[in-house]
């Protein structure tokens, strides 16, 4: 609803803007090759984000320090707050990393995140960076005719970059030619007033743009050439740290409670921030002024300032959250919860982990073995066995050899509550993981949808084999008896070697493979005793 809302409101302005002023085109334009550079970076680091991003990731995230900067140091290698945001909610997801470990990652990009403004405001501006622009485009445009993936990736880096370098080329143009026609500081509003209300424009900014980074390269150019006060300035840079979180919110709509939660801990984060900024603004300047002072920024280079101010409010937020955040993790975790639902669902699929093959294959082999340990208990009961005898060490024969309660259960009724949602989700998203995963990975994706068809023909085959098996537990012939209760012993084992295996991407598909054809083998005996009782 709100996109069919908002999108036909930015065509309009942006129609308005180029009938009025071909300045605007320039800024507009400007914007609009600055985000697209960000998506072509995206895309190439995309590249570099399999097994060694992971390794990095896991070694990183084992304590609170090193998920922080694990967080500053990617968003500054990367300049993408929002790829750091969706790996990490790729990971979490996967129960890759826990809760604690993300919330800190999101901590530290959102540090991290400021030295796009260092770069733009110390570089970008007292260079001529289409000079360097188009240069480096060629460069990427050879490197993405090339076969290698990692080489195709650093081609999508370089134009990413190139395109970064014209849009803030075509942004401060448009901005000095404004300059020579219009002020814009005729706009500017002092006191509480200005505060809000910039602050509000910088929120709607970043969520029309969908990037802070974007909102405060804006800022800075606009700065740079007087066309807005210091002090706007610097509520618009609050509002654009407010506005990532709003897409952060719309981004984990469709996400599962890991990714929920981590919104909310990104948006608590932000307004808290936020808050602060503004409630102690005049302290906070003063900090500024001294260090600059300091560092040797003149007074009224005010762009630079803008870079101090930025980092010093997101440090203070830092430095404020992280003594909480396991006490934030407690309250999301409380009230924030899974929905209750009749139907087991799936856990660890998530539309974010889509864009990483590694990470992607992960999850969907841990979806994989969650609906083997659901069919574990449907098999056990298929066969009149508890899931903890199996479990046990008690010696199976004697087990199914005493008299006991048969097990009733519904099998079509424990397939519809415990396996059919996630063995379709599984089936799902396995086409389309392997639709936009390079071709190295065709083989795993193969083996494991053949794994989560097995679980499902394992299931079948039970329910058949109980049509038989359950009449011959009672018969009263001793020798029909111990054929089938042999065959219970048998498949017992079966589910016993499972449940003794460590979770691995190989196990799972191999021994998934092994209880059906088990199965299938005992459900041709018992038709074929069936056959010879009748």
């Amino acid at each position: 609803m709100l996109g069919r809302i908002l999108l036909p409101s930015i065509f309009l302005v942006l129609s308005y803007g180029f009938w009025v002023s071909s300045n605007f085109k320039d800024i507009a334009a400007g914007v609009a090759l600055f985000l697209f550079g960000m998506l072509c970076m995206e895309q190439g680091f995309k590249a570099y984000s399999g097994g060694t991003l992971q390794r990095a990731l896991s070694r990183s995230t084992d304590r609170l320090w090193k998920s922080l900067s694990f967080g500053v140091v990617s968003t500054a290698l990367m300049q993408s707050s929002s790829l750091v945001s969706v790996i990490t909610i790729s990971f979490l997801s996967a129960q890759l990393i826990g809760l604690a470990g993300g919330i800190g990652i999101i901590f530290g990009a959102n540090l991290g995140t400021t030295t796009g403004a260092w770069i733009v405001a110390g570089f970008g501006l007292k260079v001529n960076l289409s000079a360097y622009a188009l240069p480096i485009l060629v460069f990427g445009v050879v490197f993405l005719m090339q076969s290698s993936q990692k080489i195709k990736g650093l081609g999508w880096i370089l134009v990413g970059i190139g395109f970064l370098f014209l849009g803030i080329h075509y942004m401060k143009e448009g901005f000095s030619a404004y300059s020579q026609h219009i002020d814009l500081t005729q706009y500017a509003m002092t006191g509480v007033a200005g505060l809000l209300a910039f602050t509000l424009i910088g929120i709607a900014a970043t969520v029309i743009m969908q990037s802070s980074h974007a909102t405060l390269t804006l800022i800075i150019t606009a700065l740079a050439v007087g066309q807005i006060t210091y002090e706007n300035a610097l509520a618009l840079t609050i509002g654009a740290n407010v506005g990532t979180t709003i897409t952060a919110i719309l981004g984990s709509l469709s996400a599962n409670i890991s990714g929920k939660r981590l919104a909310a801990a990104h948006l608590v984060f932000n307004l808290v921030t936020g808050l602060v900024a503004l409630v102690f603004l005049q302290p906070l300047l003063s900090a500024v002024d001294i260090i600059s002072s300091w560092a040797g920024i003149g007074q009224t280079d005010h762009t630079l300032k803008l870079a101090v101010f930025h980092t010093l409010f997101n440090l203070l937020g830092v430095l404020l959250m992280l003594p909480m955040i396991n006490t934030l993790v407690s309250w999301l975790e409380r009230h924030l919860r899974e929905d209750k639902v009749e139907h087991d669902k799936p856990r660890y699929l998530s539309e974010a982990s889509l864009a990483l093959p590694d990470i992607a294959m992960q999850a969907v082999t841990k979806e994989t073995q969650h609906l083997f340990r659901n069919a574990f208990t449907v098999i056990a009961h298929g066969i009149s066995l508890r899931r903890a005898s199996i479990t046990s060490d008690e010696d199976l024969w004697q087990l199914v050899q005493s008299p006991g309660k048969i097990i009733v259960v519904d099998l079509d009724n424990q397939y519809a509550r415990n396996i059919k949602d996630i063995y379709s989700a599984n089936i799902e998203f396995l086409s389309r993981a392997q639709a936009e995963a390079p071709r190295e990975y065709a083989e795993t994706y193969n083996a494991l949808r053949r794994a989560n068809m097995d679980v499902v023909a394992a299931i079948k085959a039970v329910k058949h084999l109980r049509k038989n098996l359950l009449p011959c537990m009672l018969s009263s012939n001793p020798d029909i008896r111990r054929e089938y209760n042999q065959f219970r012993a048998r498949i017992g084992e079966v589910l016993r070697e499972l449940a003794t295996l460590r979770d691995g991407d190989d196990a799972v598909v191999h021994y998934c493979h092994w209880t059906r054809s088990e199965l299938l083998l005992s459900m041709r005996k018992t038709r074929r005793h069936a056959q010879s009782i009748n």
